[in-house]
């Protein structure tokens, strides 16, 4: 059986995840011999990867820049050092990454879409247009504006509030998933507009100078619950809907405002507490089908991800009224996408199908009895200028330590991400999301979820608790740097009490 070497290009946890399951996890139904490399990855990933024993394999790459990755992948791709790469990070998409490796004859090997339609992510304005045009539903209520017309945005969010009970503040284009701000009351209006424009003006600034007018898209507020649905893609139209996750953007507890901002993601359950059949049913009818279909007609289609956020609406007995779409992403979620990885058994062989273009012949073999969550470890406040840290002020080059054998024990996978390796070959803060843990959790009949997920969750606090993995702060060898959310997985116990 010939092996056939996956490249997940990126940096983070996710690349890293995505290419240890391809290497270890072992399909039922589709045989193949698959190993994961990461393109890139972060400096401690070998290290990490080497002193767990994982099948993980490397591929570096210059510098962080798409003509690195280019030059990279092209030159592995000559010398069969890689079969197939999937292009993670949307930066790279829209530098046009996947066009670069098209002229040099490599695109038969991409999974990833060309610059010509990373606008599906890449300019949330454009993006509503096609799916306008493909009958997607989305917002009730959506509108363009100048941002620097201060009193065309209050005049659009007070009609919002009045028609909708809210509005929300996007950044058109690409912003990590932190361009949107929420707006509740009458009284929030100027505070978040001031805060938006604070934080995009150099944007702006770079895209249109001081004087143009700078598109701001405002929409009405979606109520429900938001789902996301990773769907891959080949280029003949043929595609698979996988497992469904739920992240916790907010770096807090509660609803996201000026001190609970949106993040780059604190964690996330696999499946999504509401996913059912008929709501997988439902997003393939009213999204993926549409979607893929309008997007062959304008010539954008190519093997790739499509991450569309949602919100759904329910009826009395839980079953999918509706789905609105929020906005589309062209790549894997971030941490979404990990424990989608852990429920998956042949992501290798989804890939691989997604570049022959026989997407239709294999269908994901998920675990279905198990649930999976992932929840980062971020820096914590402190450090020489008072930091705030994440996602706020960071102290970095803090040393880390961990008790590989107790996580290997407890079968808590320990993701590296913002991590560096000192000189000695220890490990050090490199800021933001540190590491991920993740792991499963099988749910046997006559079990409820919400009830093997609570174990599941205190296996991983009591984890972090007892400080078997810490940053060592500068001014407290005792103490730890790391931060999390502890409320990770608990919507599954809020599901059942809202089922009754």
């Amino acid at each position: 059986m010939t092996q056939v070497n996956i490249g997940f290009v990126g940096t983070d946890g996710r690349s890293f995840l995505a290419a240890l399951e391809t290497s270890r996890a072992t399909s039922e139904l589709y045989p193949g011999d698959y190993q994961g490399f990461v393109v890139r990855g972060t400096p401690a990933m070998p290290t990490f990867a080497q002193k767990m024993g994982w099948p993980v394999g490397f591929l570096p790459v210059a510098e962080n820049t798409t003509g690195a990755f280019a030059a990279a992948l092209i030159a592995a791709f000559q010398k069969e050092e890689l079969d197939l790469a999937l292009i993670m990070p949307e930066q790279l998409i829209f530098n046009g990454l996947v066009d670069r490796l098209n002229a040099a004859g490599f695109g038969d090997k991409v999974i990833g879409l060309d610059e010509k339609a990373a606008f599906i992510e890449g300019d949330k304005i454009a993006c509503k247009r096609l799916c306008r045009e493909a009958g997607i539903p989305m917002a009730p209520e959506w509108t363009e504006v100048d941002a620097k017309d201060y009193h065309s945005v209050q005049g659009v969010c007070l009609n919002y509030l009045h028609d909708f009970g809210g509005a929300v503040l996007k950044y058109p284009y690409s912003a990590g998933g932190k361009g949107a701000r929420i707006i509740l009351n009458t009284w929030k209006i100027r505070d978040v507009y001031e805060l938006l424009i604070n934080d995009y003006k150099d944007d702006y600034a770079r895209l249109y100078g001081k004087k143009g007018p700078w598109p701001l898209l405002i929409e009405a507020r979606m109520s429900g619950v938001e789902i996301s649905f990773t769907i891959f893609v080949d280029q003949n139209g043929h595609y698979q809907i996988l497992p469904t996750a739920m992240d916790y953007p907010e770096r807090f507890e509660g609803p996201p405002g000026i001190d609970n901002p949106i993040t780059g993601g604190m964690g996330s359950i696999s499946p999504h507490p509401l996913e059912s059949p008929e709501l997988l049913a439902l997003a393939e009818e009213t999204i993926a089908r549409p979607l893929i279909a309008k997007m062959k007609e304008r010539g954008l289609l190519r093997p790739c991800v499509l991450y569309p956020g949602c919100f759904v609406s329910f009826d009395r007995a839980f079953r999918p009224r509706a789905i609105r779409v929020c906005e589309i992403n062209i790549r894997p979620g971030e941490p979404e996408f990990q424990p989608v990885v852990k429920r998956l058994r042949n992501l290798g062989a989804l890939i691989q199908a997604m570049a022959r273009g026989n997407l239709n012949q294999v269908s994901p073999e998920v675990r279905t009895d198990q649930i999976s969550l992932c929840v980062a470890l971020v820096t914590g406040p402190g450090g020489p200028k008072q930091q705030k840290g994440y996602p706020w002020s960071l102290t970095k080059g803090e040393p880390l330590q961990m008790d590989f054998d107790y996580f290997d024990k407890k079968k808590i996978t320990v993701v590296p991400s913002a991590m560096d390796c000192s000189e000695e070959g220890g490990f050090k803060s490199d800021g933001s999301r540190v590491a991920f843990l993740v792991a499963n959790a099988t749910v046997k009949e006559g079990h409820k979820r919400g009830q093997v997920v609570e174990t599941l969750r205190a296996r991983m606090l009591s984890a972090f608790d007892n400080g078997k993995i810490r940053v060592i702060p500068r001014e407290n060898p005792g103490g730890n740097r790391l931060a999390l959310r502890r409320d990770i997985g608990l919507h599954y116990q809020k599901a059942e009490l809202l089922g009754g």
